[in-house]
């Protein structure tokens, strides 16, 4: 498949999108033996491409997990203090993959990991284009939190987003809550409810972007499409 050749070199971590535009304007890149020029695209699996007359080197194949990350797991690849990782539950996908953000230690769901940088970095942007739905379990709920936990609050000497939330269940001060975020602040929801003055029992990632958790059981990964991925993109 063709692809522009500023997004071969950012996928291979040669340079930004537009460090590789400067580069194609100094004729430093060259693909069957001629110059290239801004605007060229190739096929990494045809054409030999080269940057200051080094051959990129094949990337692995593509790769993006879905993973149903149970309590108990920290979003590492190791952890200094022993504990286990979600790299556990993954090692026997083929891949070295890393994950996409994160989910405490005590928090579950939809975690998604990937060997693509380029993907990573497009979900993990602070701009907080990516939605991500969370079912929140609080206890001590009254009249009126959905109302305060939607409310934006600073982290690190930032404002918020304001969350979007709605009750699905409460019966005696236990409640259920479903919360959607567009950006990933340092244990965001927790902060949230502790400011409401309601307390998380349970806390699961269940949508990011358009890819829902669906019926994947507790501590194991599917691999993603390749649709799936590029509807990750858009």
């Amino acid at each position: 498949m063709e692809e522009r050749l500023q997004k071969i070199l950012s996928r291979h971590g040669i340079a930004s999108r537009r460090k590789a535009e400067q580069m194609l304007a100094e004729g430093r890149v060259r693909i069957n033996g001629n110059t290239a020029a801004l605007g060229d695209s190739a096929d990494e699996g045809k054409d030999v491409i080269e940057v200051d007359g080094v051959r990129l080197k094949s990337l692995p194949p593509r790769m993006c997990l879905m993973l149903n990350k149970p309590r108990g797991y920290v979003t590492t690849l190791q952890d200094e203090k022993g504990r286990r990782s979600v790299a556990e539950l993954v090692q026997d996908c083929g891949q070295r993959v890393y994950p996409v953000g994160r989910l405490d230690l005590n928090s579950e769901g939809l975690l998604l990991l990937t060997n693509d940088g380029q993907l990573a970095n497009r979900l993990m942007h602070p701009g907080g284009s990516v939605r991500k739905i969370y079912h929140v379990w609080v206890s001590g709920y009254y009249p009126g939190a959905a109302e305060k936990l939607s409310a934006s609050i600073e982290i690190d000497g930032r404002p918020t987003i304001p969350a979007k939330v709605r009750l699905l269940h409460e019966k005696d001060r236990i409640a259920m809550l479903e919360i959607e975020l567009r950006e990933g602040r340092n244990r965001q929801i927790r902060r949230l409810c502790a400011c409401a003055g309601v307390t998380v029992t349970r806390l699961k990632r269940v949508q990011e972007g358009n890819l829902s958790l669906g019926n994947l059981p507790v501590g194991k990964w599917r691999q993603l499409s390749e649709e799936e991925i590029q509807r990750l993109e858009v």
